[in-house]
């Protein structure tokens, strides 16, 4: 029999993602920005010399792009791809996992913040974003019974608003958010 050489290449990614210091560095980096070592360190409670083999791993297996600003070493998602696929796995997480409490007063009226307005990498979040995608749907632009895609009116609606929408890359022009 032979093996699926895919097999290997496969559980080398999930062997990056089933480490919870590096799941904590790729969660935090869906808000779109380059982030210091130090700052993903502090975010995820580890030493920065602990976080920085971490880091190593994740930019070597593709999912992490780094770039140096003197002293400074920055990372970000390599591309809208690997911010895809960590958005896709942690829509599997239980809803009670998916709860945070919060550490201090403005860990908490941060996260309120957060919870009404944000970006997540590429496209709207929070409760704005679910406004946004409800008063869509409500008006017929956007369905959501069988995936998420604009409808024939809602291209129109866009193009009628001067929004271009580019239908030729094989992106999505609408999905879920976590």
């Amino acid at each position: 029999m032979t093996r699926d050489p895919r097999a290997a290449a496969l559980a080398s990614l999930a062997a990056l993602l089933a480490d919870e210091t590096r799941a904590g560095c790729l969660l935090a980096l869906l808000d779109g920005r380059a982030w210091t070592a130090g700052e993903l360190a502090r975010h995820v409670r580890v030493a920065p010399s602990t976080l920085s083999e971490h880091l190593n791993r994740l930019v070597a297996g593709g999912l992490l792009a780094q770039e140096r600003q003197g002293r400074h070493r920055y990372v970000r998602l390599a591309d809208p791809r690997a911010a895809q696929l960590v958005e896709d796995l942690a829509a599997h997480l239980p809803q009670d996992a998916v709860r945070q409490v919060p550490r201090s007063l403005r860990e908490s009226s941060a996260g309120s913040a957060m919870a009404r307005g944000r970006t997540c990498y590429d496209h709207l979040a929070g409760r704005l974003g679910i406004t946004v995608t409800d008063a869509l749907t409500a008006r017929g632009l956007l369905r959501q019974d069988t995936g998420f895609a604009l409808t024939d009116a809602g291209l129109a609606w866009f193009g009628d608003a001067g929004i271009g929408v580019d239908r030729s890359t094989r992106r999505p022009l609408a999905r879920a958010c976590l």
